[in-house]
C-alpha cells in the first residue's frame, strides 16, 4: 500500500485502495458529471504534462482562482503538485487590488480561474504583474484561453517519465502552497505549507471522524482555497469517499439530491439555518407550532452521553421523531458528522444540533496550523460542548502567561512567503504563537476564551472580549450581525446590522409599516425593541462589559461588500472606517 508523505500521494492511495466510480461530481447545467479515480488522475498527469510543455518548473507558483468548488480545481492541484511546483489558491472575491497583491507576491506564472466574473478581475490587472504568462479558464469563454488547451497539450504522453522523475524528486519538507491569509487587517500575508503539514494534520484529522470508509458522500461548499476544506478534501480521498461539490448558496437542494453522510460548516452558516428553521416555526399555528418550540427547547437542554438522564432521553426521542427528523431531511437524511470550524459556536447551537442528530462536531486551527489544533469526537468521550475538543496526536500547547494559546506539531508552517521579520514575530522557540487566547481543562479539552488582537481596554482599564458579547447577541433573530467597540473608549457600543427579514415579518405581525432599510434602521420601535434584545445580551457580563448603546446600520454586511471575510468573519478595522459617522455619533465626537 501507498505510503502517503506528499499530497499528490493521498489520488494514488485512493486508486489503489478503493479505486471509485465516483471520486469527484461537480454540477454542470443542471447535470451532474462524475468521474472516477483513475480518471482523476489521468486528468492530473496530462495537466502536468501540459504545464511541463508550457515551460512550468519546479517551484513555479501557479494560482487557481474558482468562484465554485468544482472538480476541475482537484485535477489542477495535483497537476500542480506532483510537478514541484506549488498551487496557489486564491479567493475570488477579494478585492481587484488585493488580486494584484497576491499574485505579484508570489510571482504567479499561470491563472487558472473559473469564470467570466474571476476573468474580468484578472484581465484588469494583468498588467501589472508581469510574471503572469497567460490566464486559461475552466468554463468556455470567447476572450479568455480554455484550460483544454492545457489538457490538449498533455495528451501527448511522451513526457511522462519527466513528470515521474519530478514526482520522485518531491520530498514531504518541500512547500506544496502559499495560501494567504484573508487579512481582516491589512494585507494578505503568504502562508508557507509544505506537504508535510497538510499530509500529516489530514492523516491525524482522520482519527476523529466517524467515516464509513469507502463507501461515504462528502458533499463540499465551504471554497477549497481555504485551508480547512482543502485539507478535508484530501481526508475524504483518503477515505474513500466520493465528493460532491455544490455552490454555498444551494446547500439543502443539493444536500437532498446527494445524501451526504459527512459535510463541513462554519457558525455563521448554522446560525443562518437555526434561524431559517425558527422563522419557519413561527408560521405554524396550534399544536404544531407547541410541539415544535417543545421539541426546540428539548434540543436546547441536551448533553452528551444520556448526561440529563433516561426521562430526558425519551424526550429526545419523541422530538426527533416528530420534530428533528424533518430537519435532517432537509439535509438529505443521513449527515452524521458535521465539522465546524472557522470561528466560535455557539454552545447553543452545538446542543440543537447534536439533539437534532447533526454531529455537530467542532474543532479549532489557524491557516498557519494547516489547519486543525484540536477537535472534538463524539466517540470516547471527546465531545464536550462549548469546547473545541481534545489536541490532535503529535500536537503540543503551551497557554503562555497571558493566556495565548501556542502550538507546537507537524502542522506548523514553514512560514510567511518573503518575511522572516513577520514569521519571527509569531513562531518563537519552536512554538506558533496564535493570537487566541484559551484554556485547557482537566479532561483535556481546548477552551477558545477570545482573539488575542480583538480584546479591547476601555479608557478605565477593565477589558473587554467582544466575541463573547456579539455571540450572545447573535442569539437575537432581530441582529444578523454584531461588532462590538470600545477600545480606549469610557465604554463598549456595538455597530449592528439588523436581520430585515425578520424585522419585516415581525412588523408585518404587529401591523407596523417600516417603509425601506434607511427608515426601518431609524425607526424608534425598532430600535428600542433592539435595546430589548440588547438589555437581555447583557445581563451575563460584568458591568464594564455591558453594551452601553448601539447604533444600526441600514446595509446588509457582505463579502462583496468588505465587511466580512470569506469565512464570513468581522472584518473589523473596515467595518468601524465604513460607519465612522456611526461610531463617532456613539462617543459623541
Amino acid at each position: 500500500m501507498i505510503e502517503i508523505t506528499r499530497l499528490f500521494d493521498f489520488p494514488y492511495y485512493q486508486l489503489e485502495k478503493y479505486n471509485l466510480e465516483k471520486s469527484l461530481s461537480t454540477k454542470y447545467d443542471g447535470k451532474w458529471v462524475s468521474i472516477s479515480t483513475k480518471k482523476y488522475l489521468e486528468q492530473a498527469n496530462t495537466i502536468s504534462r501540459g504545464l511541463l510543455r508550457l515551460g512550468v518548473t519546479k517551484n513555479d507558483k501557479i494560482a487557481v482562482i474558482s468562484s465554485t468548488n468544482r472538480t476541475e480545481w482537484n485535477i489542477m492541484d495535483i497537476g500542480i503538485l506532483q510537478l514541484g511546483a506549488q498551487n496557489v489558491p486564491v479567493y475570488p472575491t477579494i478585492s481587484e487590488e488585493d488580486y494584484a497583491y497576491v499574485l505579484n507576491h508570489a510571482e504567479a506564472k499561470y491563472c487558472f480561474i473559473s469564470c467570466q466574473e474571476v476573468y474580468d478581475k484578472v484581465i484588469k490587472i494583468k498588467a501589472e504583474v508581469p510574471s503572469l504568462i497567460e490566464v486559461y479558464c475552466f468554463d468556455q469563454l470567447e476572450n479568455c484561453k480554455n484550460w483544454n488547451e492545457v489538457l490538449e497539450l498533455g495528451k501527448d504522453q511522451s513526457n511522462q517519465a519527466e513528470v515521474e522523475n519530478l514526482k520522485d524528486n518531491v520530498k514531504a519538507s518541500d512547500l506544496a502552497t502559499l495560501i494567504y491569509t484573508s487579512g481582516t487587517t491589512g494585507k494578505p500575508k503568504g502562508v508557507m505549507l509544505s506537504h508535510d503539514n497538510l499530509v500529516s494534520n489530514a492523516l491525524e484529522s482522520f482519527k476523529r471522524i466517524p467515516i464509513e470508509l469507502g463507501s461515504a458522500r462528502a458533499l463540499s461548499f465551504l471554497p477549497l482555497c481555504h485551508v480547512y476544506e482543502r485539507m478535508l478534501i484530501y481526508l475524504y480521498q483518503y477515505c474513500g469517499a466520493s465528493i460532491h461539490y455544490a455552490p454555498i448558496d444551494q446547500i439543502s437542494e443539493y444536500a437532498q439530491e446527494v445524501k451526504p453522510q459527512v459535510m463541513t460548516a462554519v457558525p455563521r452558516l448554522l446560525e443562518k439555518v437555526y434561524d431559517k428553521i425558527i422563522a419557519k416555526g413561527a408560521e405554524l399555528t396550534g399544536i404544531k407550532k407547541k410541539l415544535f418550540f417543545w421539541a426546540v427547547d428539548v434540543g436546547l437542554q441536551y448533553k452528551p452521553y444520556g448526561e440529563n438522564g433516561w426521562w430526558y432521553t425519551q424526550k429526545l426521542n419523541l422530538a426527533n421523531k416528530l420534530i428533528f427528523s424533518k430537519w435532517k431531511a432537509a439535509l438529505g437524511g443521513e449527515v452524521a458528522v458535521m465539522a465546524s470550524g472557522s470561528a466560535a459556536l455557539q454552545p447553543r447551537l452545538a446542543r440543537v444540533f447534536n439533539a437534532a442528530g447533526f454531529g455537530v462536531m467542532e474543532g479549532y486551527g489557524l491557516t498557519e496550523t494547516s489547519p486543525v489544533v484540536s477537535v472534538n469526537d463524539m466517540r470516547n468521550g471527546g465531545f464536550k460542548i462549548g469546547t473545541v475538543g481534545k489536541l490532535l496526536d503529535r500536537t503540543e500547547v503551551k497557554i503562555a502567561e497571558d493566556g495565548e494559546i501556542c502550538v507546537k506539531g507537524p502542522q506548523v508552517m514553514m512560514g510567511y512567503y518573503k518575511d522572516q521579520a513577520k514569521t519571527a514575530e509569531v513562531i518563537k522557540d519552536g512554538y506558533f504563537h496564535t493570537g487566541d487566547i484559551g484554556v485547557i481543562d482537566d479532561e483535556g479539552f481546548l477552551k477558545i476564551t477570545d482573539r488575542k488582537k480583538e480584546m479591547f481596554k476601555t479608557s478605565g482599564g477593565k477589558y473587554v472580549a467582544p466575541q463573547l458579547l456579539e455571540n450572545r447577541c447573535k442569539q437575537s433573530r432581530f441582529i444578523d450581525q454584531v461588532m462590538v467597540i470600545g477600545e480606549g473608549e469610557k465604554m463598549p457600543a456595538a455597530i449592528i446590522q439588523p436581520d430585515f427579514e425578520f424585522i419585516r415579518n415581525w412588523a408585518k405581525i404587529h401591523n407596523k409599516t417600516l417603509g425601506n432599510n434607511e427608515e426601518l434602521v431609524a425607526n424608534p420601535e425598532v430600535i428600542a425593541r433592539i435595546q430589548e434584545e440588547i438589555d437581555i445580551a447583557n445581563t451575563k457580563f460584568a458591568k464594564w462589559e455591558k453594551i452601553k448603546q448601539f447604533r444600526l446600520t441600514a446595509e446588509a454586511w457582505t463579502v462583496e461588500g468588505g465587511h466580512l471575510t470569506p469565512t464570513l468573519k468581522l472584518k473589523r478595522k473596515i467595518i468601524k472606517e465604513k460607519y465612522k459617522a456611526l461610531y463617532n455619533d456613539i462617543y459623541g465626537y
